[in-house]
């Protein structure tokens, strides 16, 4: 039995196949991001779904791919603890790029590869091997255009009453926005990048409003300057999309990409089911 995994720091997919890329379970934990995890906790979420715990021993291969496994300590980290997990597993831990190139890029074709969910990424695959030019330095002073990013921007503006108030008064029936529940979210409890991409919901929700529409362009516009265009050859081939931001705001994608005379390639909500594909073709 084969588990691929595609992991963000909010939610992290698993699908279970045979040696004929026959689906035998798929199943969801919470993220596993070793850069905001310890070893405990990712047990722990492990453990959290039957599925996994019951077929830790039947597992003959782990193909992970996730958010914070773009550094060799944080990939050998995390190789070690599901190694001890699934004891008679061969285990390969590659950043979530990987996923993204794989499930969006035929076979051979050159493409930029992008991220846009609760965090961002973007890297240039040459046909055989990925190439980046930007270090992500997590979600604090990077992570452009991304939900954690958008999410930021909306409690800002709400704060600092820069939000239309019919806005606002909708963002208090949707979410508590007390202060001290807020730095709870952020300081206290895990994954706070993951709560505050909760709030790119609302954003998308409300996208044709004036004030939603520059917060989203000016993300989009960000994330072309300072990571798309750092590759020379941006204009001459494709750049595919995987996340649920790039996803749900795809119109807006494609009206900034013309905008920047950019080609929009494959735009996908998850990799996960082009993973099956990629892996029983070069099992």
């Amino acid at each position: 039995m084969k588990l691929i995994v595609d992991s963000g720091s909010t939610k992290a997919d698993w699908i279970a196949i045979d040696d004929n890329g026959k689906v035998l379970f798929t199943t969801q934990t919470l993220g596993l991001n070793p850069e905001i995890l310890d070893g405990p906790e990712i047990v722990t979420r492990l453990n959290d779904r039957f599925d996994i715990l019951q077929n830790k021993k039947n597992a003959t291969h782990l193909f992970f791919y996730g958010a914070g496994c773009g550094t060799d300590r944080m990939k050998e980290s995390l190789k070690q603890i599901f190694q001890e997990y699934f004891t008679n597993a061969i285990v390969d831990v590659q950043e979530d790029t990987y996923a993204a190139v794989y499930a969006t890029t035929p076979k051979g074709e050159e493409a930029i590869v992008s991220i846009l969910g609760t965090g961002s990424n973007c890297s240039y695959f040459d046909g055989k091997v990925l190439h980046q030019k930007v270090q992500s330095l997590g979600y604090i002073v990077m992570d452009d255009c991304s939900g954690n990013v958008f999410g930021k921007e909306l409690i800002r503006k709400y704060y600092f009453n820069k939000m239309p108030k019919e806005l606002a008064v909708e963002l208090e029936k949707e979410y508590d926005v007390d202060p001290d529940f807020i730095k709870n979210k952020l300081y206290k409890e895990p994954n706070p990048n993951a709560y505050l991409a909760t709030f790119a919901k609302f954003l998308i929700k409300h996208k044709d409003t004036e004030f939603c529409r520059k917060i989203i362009f000016k993300g989009m516009k960000s994330f072309v300057k300072n990571y798309i265009k750092q590759f020379d050859n941006c204009k001459e081939v494709p750049v595919h999309f995987v996340g649920s931001i790039a996803f749900y705001l795809k119109d807006e994608l494609q009206e900034t990409f013309d905008k920047y005379e950019l080609k929009l390639g494959n735009v996908l909500r998850r990799p996960i089911d082009g993973l099956i594909a990629y892996h029983v073709a070069n099992q």
